[in-house]
């Protein structure tokens, strides 16, 4: 037998004119060239990802597994997938062991499958014979058609048994397989037994299909597309271009946050009080903010490290004489934060007139350098906006910052235990923990919300 191969591979002919057709058979089942080994390569998971790391398997070499069959696991470094069967067959080798890294392309295992599954793509002699075989069916088809023949629709017999067993005809099923082959995964969508489009057409369905649909396409009106809207550059500048480098210099700053909320409710009626004087002395509308920014003056004098700076060069604290005292304005420009001047030495109607002045500048667009040097400690008034809580960035080289939110009409128990109407105000406070401490943060917030709750107190400063 082994000389029969050896003779058969160097073409002797005068060998096999005197050996027997038995003998000649059995050397041909020994040629290697006739294994029906399939590929089973990782397809893409899609979300750009190349390669996998392989978790587990569920088969070993050896076993027999069918279409849909679970695989193996991998880990990609954005979700798991589990891997299954495409083919029929028995699992003759594995490439990757538990922990390895599979690409994606590149082969997982190795199938032995029957003759009529065998679907390997990646040869060009595949390729050229599956193209002459598909040449062959379809005229074999249009022949069988013309003569009022039976079609005969490709399919291994594992899925002509299913489609028998649910009494099934293949040829109204459409089929995903190379050159129009029916698989068991279209048998078991057909059925309803898998999600539709489970299965991928091969790519020489989709061409055939794609040439199919040519006239329809070219026949019906497809609208126009919708076009996206172009993407717009636009240099920083002003403002925009202040803030970038203001807010890069803040984030720098550790940020230590501290909320609580204040009840606005005597504080209102002390105000609508003070409206007509305020009025004769040159304030039309007299708002919650220049009591904000007194309370806070008066805050800052009995904890005047709020009112400092850090000097990183040299390590040490300066501690600010004067309150200057800056404020957010949102100006047609974008947000500014000019300040208020020695606010420890002027009452409440004198810092009103300072900001009206300061808004007014700023929505003519006539701030000066001046109004924004040399702040000292900053406030923001978001409720104006409508936010009730946020965490504000300091302003350096200052050390603290507070931010007021929308006050609100809440039920409150007042000390009889009865429910009544409360205005309440949240406020947020960000120091700067290289320099301030929770509790001084929370002791200055204390002295700000007493004079705010009890408005009386302005009449000792």
């Amino acid at each position: 037998m082994a000389m029969a191969t050896h003779l058969l591979r160097n073409g002797s002919t005068f060998w096999l004119r005197r050996t027997k057709p038995i003998a000649l058979s059995r050397c041909l089942h020994l040629t290697s060239c006739l294994d029906k080994k399939v590929a089973f390569n990782l397809s893409d998971i899609g979300e750009g990802i190349r390669e996998v790391t392989v978790k587990e398997w569920f088969v070993k070499v050896g076993d027999t597994v069918e279409q849909f069959d679970n695989l193996c696991e991998v880990q990609s470094d954005k979700a798991s997938v589990t891997i299954t069967s495409r083919y029929d067959g028995k699992i003759t080798k594995i490439f990757h062991s538990i922990d390895e890294l599979a690409l994606v392309g590149k082969p997982l295992l190795e199938f032995e499958v029957a003759d009529e599954e065998e679907d390997n793509d990646d040869t060009s002699s595949d390729s050229s014979s599956s193209s002459s075989s598909s040449s062959e069916s379809d005229v074999e088809k249009q022949q069988a058609a013309a003569d009022g023949g039976r079609i005969i629709t490709p399919a291994t017999p594992a899925v002509r048994r299913l489609a028998k067993e649910h009494q099934l005809d293949l040829a109204k099923v459409t089929p995903t397989g190379k050159n129009g082959r029916v698989l068991k995964g279209d048998v078991l969508e057909f059925l309803g037994q898998v999600p539709p489009g489970t299965n991928v057409p091969h790519p020489s369905n989709v061409a055939k299909q794609t040439a199919a649909s040519a006239p329809v396409a070219v026949a019906s009106a497809s609208p126009p597309p919708k076009v996206a809207p172009a993407d717009r550059v636009e240099v920083l500048k002003g403002v925009r271009k202040a803030m970038l480098k203001s807010m890069s210099e803040s984030l720098k700053i550790p940020h230590f946050a501290y909320s609580d909320e204040i009840d606005m409710s005597k504080l209102i009626q002390f105000r609508t009080q003070l409206q007509a004087a305020a009025a004769e002395q040159g304030v039309p509308k007299l708002t919650f903010m220049p009591f904000c920014i007194k309370a806070a003056s008066i805050a800052l004098s009995k904890y005047p490290i709020v009112n400092s700076s850090l000097d990183l060069a040299s390590e040490s604290i300066v501690y600010k004489g004067s309150h200057n005292i800056s404020v957010a304005i949102d100006t047609p420009q974008g947000l500014v934060v000019p300040n208020i001047k020695n606010c420890q030495a002027k009452n409440i109607i004198e810092i009103a007139k300072d900001l009206n002045a300061l808004v007014e500048r700023g929505r003519t667009g006539s701030l000066t350098p001046a109004d924004f040097a040399d702040g000292t400690f900053s406030l923001s008034n978001i409720g104006i906006v409508g936010g009730t809580y946020t965490h504000p960035c300091i302003m350096a080289p200052q050390v603290a910052i507070g931010a007021m939110g929308r006050t609100k009409a809440v039920p409150r128990f007042n000390d009889r235990d009865e429910v009544i109407k409360a205005h309440i105000m949240s406020v947020s406070w960000s120091a700067d923990h290289r320099v301030i401490d929770g509790v001084t943060m929370a002791s200055f917030s204390n002295v700000w919300k007493q004079h705010l709750e009890q408005p009386a107190l302005f009449m000792l400063h």
